[in-house]
């Protein structure tokens, strides 16, 4: 079982759609989580079927809905959801139930703190473990960008007053710890973390084994993030 997070910047491309037909059969992915989809509804609606057919649970953030579907309750249930969040509860046969939460962080930075108020309301509304992935548009340290001028200092602040009052704890990366790129070869050139996963201490005491992969070289400007939970069976 895995979960896959991207930013894909059209996901209607046959090269991405090829990329994330791989993913399903090659890496036991069950979780698909996608936005800035750039894509006609009918070009949508034949991702989701497409994808769909394959046995995962794949959901979508456009800018006027949420959709998606999945294998059906078996595996995960559907807790919430809002343009910019899918919160589900995850059950797998011989463990205790915990909480997955898909969050795309406000893109404009005046409105950032709906993204932290957000991730404090859903602490509050579970009792189970905890992890949330995807694209946060926020870096934790000046260490998670490279290139021209420095990050704001007052959003770095105030995602890590979010995680103090969450209690959750940013994951690290296997190998290349950037996930956003623009202006390559360029003096505009710079890099960021900007996807990433974040934990609760008890979601990470029950997948120690727990790796989260930043997958490079795909269409689009933002990297998947690639999480699997457990050592496949």
């Amino acid at each position: 079982m895995s979960v896959l997070s991207w930013n894909c910047r059209g996901v209607g491309l046959p090269w991405n759609i090829q990329f994330l037909t791989d993913m399903v059969r090659q890496e036991k992915l069950i979780f698909i989580f996608l936005c800035e989809i750039l894509n006609r509804r009918d070009k949508l609606e034949w991702v989701l079927n497409k994808l769909g057919g394959m046995k995962v649970y794949l959901w979508l953030i456009l800018k006027e809905r949420v959709g998606g579907g999945g294998v059906g309750d078996a595996l995960a249930k559907l807790r919430g959801f809002s343009q910019n969040h899918i919160d589900m509860e995850v059950n797998v046969k011989g463990m205790t139930n915990w909480s997955l939460t898909w969050m795309y962080g406000e893109p404009n930075w005046s409105q950032r703190k709906k993204t932290w108020d957000l991730l404090r309301y859903l602490t509050r509304d579970s009792n189970l473990s905890w992890c949330v992935i995807g694209d946060m548009n926020n870096i934790v340290s000046q260490q998670d960008k490279r290139g021209v001028a420095q990050y704001l200092r007052w959003l770095i602040d105030g995602f890590n007053d979010t995680l103090v009052d969450t209690g959750l704890i940013d994951m690290e990366i296997v190998d290349h710890q950037y996930t956003w790129e623009r202006g390559r070869g360029t003096m505009e050139w710079m890099e960021v973390r900007l996807d990433r996963a974040l934990l609760s201490t008890t979601w990470m005491a029950n997948f120690l084994e727990a790796k989260l992969y930043n997958l490079e070289g795909t269409s689009s400007d933002h990297s998947p993030v690639f999480l699997i939970p457990q050592k496949f069976e």
